[in-house]
């Protein structure tokens, strides 16, 4: 069981974070969430810039030990509540799939996203880190087709990663509404702590933007 220290949690509304967001609220996790207003700035002041220095969310502090990155945080947070049940435990066979998912999210996923929001053609076959973007979609396009969730029937922190980043490529940066990835976002999108999630984010985006508003 983990002990209840409560974690410190760096956001700021509608950004990548907002999928580590989700996570604490699946988790049950105790956390103190600080906010930044992005638009105003706040992420590149040096208190923050001591945490992360590229001055980009999320961050956690647990304890003395500062995490960055989206996946790094993932798999600290979920290991460290392994009550939640989401991460196979390391003995797990499942726990490769796992670990796979999470960082081919951010090894080639989010490359080819930023690509094609870009309009720029991907590297030479041999030099880019997701091949072409219509095989790499098609991947995790196979995987959903074969089961409600990346693991099989079990939901995992994996689920919590991609549901997000899927419901938001496909609204916002032209990723194909294929109907197992629709789905899937849509199901991850209706679960509470997604729900509890965008309620709270809104209401600090609209407070962010007053906040930008001469007095």
């Amino acid at each position: 069981m983990s002990t209840q220290r409560t974690i410190t949690f760096f956001h700021s509304p509608h950004t990548r974070s907002s999928s580590t967001f989700t996570l604490l609220e699946e988790l049950g996790a105790p956390y103190d969430m600080r906010v930044l207003n992005m638009k105003a700035g706040e992420q590149r002041q040096p208190a923050y810039l001591a945490v992360n220095p590229l001055g980009k969310v999320p961050a956690i502090r647990d304890g003395d030990t500062v995490v960055t990155e989206q996946v790094a945080i993932f798999i600290h947070l979920a290991d460290r509540f392994p009550e939640a049940g989401l991460a196979p435990f390391l003995d797990d066979p499942r726990r490769g799939a796992y670990l796979r998912w999470l960082v081919y999210y951010a090894a080639c996923f989010e490359p080819a996203l930023v690509d094609r929001s870009m309009g720029r053609e991907p590297a030479p076959q041999m030099s880019s880190p997701y091949g072409d973007f219509d095989s790499m979609l098609g991947v995790i396009d196979a995987q959903l087709q074969r089961s409600p969730y990346l693991l099989g029937d079990t939901m995992s922190a994996a689920d919590v990663l991609w549901g997000s980043a899927l419901g938001w490529a496909m609204a916002y940066a032209g990723v194909p509404r294929l109907p197992a990835l629709a789905a899937y976002a849509e199901r991850m999108g209706a679960r509470p702590a997604s729900k509890r999630v965008e309620e709270r984010d809104m209401a600090l985006v609209a407070a962010h933007e007053a906040a930008l508003v001469p007095g």
